[in-house]
């Protein structure tokens, strides 16, 4: 074995096969001048939290005066205990505040990603758990909540 380990070569190199490090727009400083650098593509979790916002932002401003204190989040997986005992993985969680503490309308994003082929299920899969949220907060029917719901058949 040799004293840079099993490749031979220092750890954290980052040269190709021909000795050349790494080029183009992306390593450029973001204030490089020109602004050649290239933008930054949004993350999974920054996309889906987006999604969410512009759900929320609707649905709050229809019915802000009904919904009170009512914080809503985003989690990657919920947090079940070992005794878990039913057949599915819940998509969000809905924790009913008192007196000072806020409602808690929290969705779980790793759950709704999986039940989703397409970024167009991925919309209607958070509008339906946010509207079917906030319809059993409110005691009211989903379809009421936000007329882009549709009920599945």
């Amino acid at each position: 074995m040799t004293e840079h380990g099993l490749t031979g070569r220092p750890a954290g190199r980052r040269r190709d096969r021909r000795d050349r490090g790494m080029r183009g727009p992306e390593v450029l400083p973001p204030s490089a001048p020109g602004g050649l650098r290239a933008p930054d593509r949004p993350t999974r979790r920054e996309r889906f939290d987006s999604l969410v916002l512009g759900v929320v932002s609707a649905i709050e401003e229809r019915w802000h005066d009904r919904l009170g204190l009512v914080e809503f989040a985003v989690e990657d997986t919920p947090l079940v205990p070992d005794d878990w005992e039913q057949t599915g993985v819940p998509l969000s969680s809905l924790i009913r505040g008192s007196g000072s503490t806020p409602t808690r309308l929290v969705l779980f994003r790793r759950p709704i990603e999986h039940r989703c082929d397409s970024r167009e299920e991925l919309d209607a899969m958070v509008l339906t758990v946010v509207v079917e949220q906030v319809a059993e907060l409110l005691g009211m029917d989903a379809t009421d909540v936000d007329p882009r719901y549709r009920a599945d058949d």
